[in-house]
């Protein structure tokens, strides 16, 4: 059994792996066994991850990439090609928010996070699926939330884009199936990070806790478990899926 689950041998690609779950992510898929490329746009934090990823005696790559620009990912996909010979995993992992009165937001804040959060996750999966779809073996997997399922409060844009990723997962899932790729998500609950630390400060953090059984935020190591699930052979028949890590937040409804 264990063997379903070790990625050694596995080349996976975190694009949006320099912070936050990226990062996590990103760490966990080396402790699995896989030589991981940790990207983002800001190089200093590329190179710090890219050090910690090989001080677990992993392969990586120093390459910085911004999923607003398709060129620069098929510059990171050719990179990775021409090092390890072949990518195996994608985690899309790149995502923006900002909480805003629905009246008040700017096209160019709804764009931005529509761009990074939906249409970013498209670009970096068209630049290495051809690749996956022509060797017939490949895993994508994406970055959900809560917001894939209900509505938050004033992010209006951060759930159109969430609830876009449920549907683009399950498209692209159903289009690739044929061609041996796996596409499926990872929808965390409440995970304290970069891009929610101060929301989570205030009334709504407070909220989240009571409708949270498991009464706190979760630890972004405790997404681990389902990547390298969902980037393993024990996944193999596993596609077009939102796998919910959240503390029993959704299946909740009364909890004081």
């Amino acid at each position: 059994m264990a063997a379903s689950f070790d990625l050694t041998g596995r080349t996976a690609v975190v694009v949006g792996g320099t912070t936050g779950i990226g990062r996590a992510l990103a760490l966990g898929l080396a402790d699995a066994g896989a030589d991981v490329v940790a990207t983002g746009r800001r190089a200093n934090i590329v190179e710090e991850v890219a050090a910690a990823i090989e001080s677990k005696g992993r392969r990586t790559l120093r390459v910085a990439s911004d999923v607003g620009d398709s060129a620069s990912l098929q510059r990171l996909r050719d990179a990775c090609v021409d090092r390890f010979g072949h990518v195996d995993i994608v985690v899309a992992a790149a995502g923006v928010t900002r909480r805003v009165a629905t009246l008040e937001m700017t096209d160019a804040d709804w764009s931005q996070i529509l761009e990074t959060n939906l249409t970013g996750m498209l670009r970096t999966y068209q630049a290495f699926a051809p690749g996956m779809i022509a060797r017939r073996r490949g895993r994508l997997i994406g970055i959900g939330s809560l917001a894939s399922f209900v509505g938050l409060m004033e992010v209006a844009a951060y759930t159109a884009s969430k609830a876009g990723v449920a549907g683009l997962t399950r498209a692209l899932a159903v289009e690739w199936a044929a061609h041996g790729v796996t596409v499926n998500a990872i929808a965390p609950g409440v995970f304290e990070t970069d891009l929610n630390r101060e929301i989570l400060k205030g009334p709504r953090g407070q909220e989240f806790l009571t409708r949270t059984p498991m009464r706190r935020f979760g630890r972004t190591e405790e997404l681990v478990g389902a990547a390298v699930y969902l980037a393993s052979d024990a996944a193999s028949f596993v596609t077009g899926q939102l796998l919910v890590v959240d503390g029993g937040l959704l299946a909740s409804a009364v909890n004081v």
